[in-house]
């Protein structure tokens, strides 16, 4: 049996239908409260937990390449107004402050212009430094320095063969670049790789004794880096590092890239990645 079907004439708007179209204009109301909860969450998280940072340079082969983008613990050494966005004025001196200790890889704002530096912390309040030949020497005792194999790292768009590299190709037929390096071991134990390239003017500094508030900072790349070593110029080195000026200590490699992905070419957004830094602990 066929049964015939009719379409009903549309109905009167019910009380319930009017108010579902009158609540429309407080759901996008809604809506813009929940995006301001979320922006006012990331933005905590970003000020007080974890920040991200881009790596520009090579100062501090071989441990952080360019096109590394990280994670830094804000907690780390407490509190100031470098701290939040813009360092915008509104913690007063820094709260919950704490030092950062010999080794640490840390974040800070140059002296000078307030941009974001990274550099490892060599030398603390009370300690007298001093370089002889390449060679640290903190408190009267040379810091132990070790030869390694040479450090390889492939050539890319992000990482050329800088001063002091050797262009080579490997056992896969890469072009890579290979540096001296050396294991450095700080008192209390930490041991980290350096880079360097022969005595330079920069290899010797006299004994300087580290003001409270302040610490004393190298780049892993000895021979690349505008650290301590040099007075505190905008744009350039940093000079003697107050701590007042600490945003966070390096954690973890989220992310790195070669340089060679396009926009236009989504494969490449694959193949540009380093996958196997991505993870790593600092």
């Amino acid at each position: 049996m066929n049964v015939k079907t009719q379409s009903p004439a549309a109905a009167p708007a019910s009380p319930d239908n009017a108010s579902a179209i009158e609540d429309q204009p407080e759901s996008f109301m809604s809506f813009l409260w929940f995006l301001a909860k979320l922006l006012f969450a990331v933005l905590l998280f970003r000020s007080f937990v974890f920040s991200p940072f881009s790596i520009p340079s090579e100062s501090m082969l071989p441990r952080l390449w360019n096109g590394d983008y990280l994670l830094a613990a804000k907690w780390s050494y407490g509190y100031s107004d470098y701290s939040l966005p813009f360092s915008a004025p509104l913690i007063p001196g820094r709260i919950f402050a704490s030092e950062p200790e010999r080794g640490d890889v840390v974040i800070f704002k140059h002296p000078v212009d307030e941009t974001d530096y990274i550099k490892r912390v060599i030398a603390v309040p009370g300690d007298t430094v001093a370089m002889i030949d390449g060679q640290i020497m903190l408190n009267g005792e040379l810091v132990p320095r070790e030869p390694m194999a040479e450090f390889e790292i492939p050539i890319s768009v992000n990482t050329g063969c800088a001063w002091g590299g050797d262009e080579a190709t490997n056992a896969d037929g890469e072009a890579v670049c290979r540096y001296t390096r050396f294991r450095e071991t700080l008192p209390g134990g930490p041991s980290y790789d350096v880079l360097d390239f022969g005595n330079r003017p920069s290899d010797s500094y006299p004994p300087k004794i580290i003001p409270e508030g302040h610490f004393f900072v190298l780049g892993d790349n000895r021979d690349n880096s505008r650290d301590s070593r040099f007075e505190a110029r905008s744009g350039d080195a940093v000079g003697i590092v107050p701590q007042e000026n600490l945003v966070g200590e390096a954690a973890v490699i989220m992310f790195s890239t070669d340089g060679s992905a396009e926009w236009a070419k989504p494969w490449t957004w694959f193949t540009a990645a380093r996958w196997s830094r991505i993870g790593t602990g600092l």
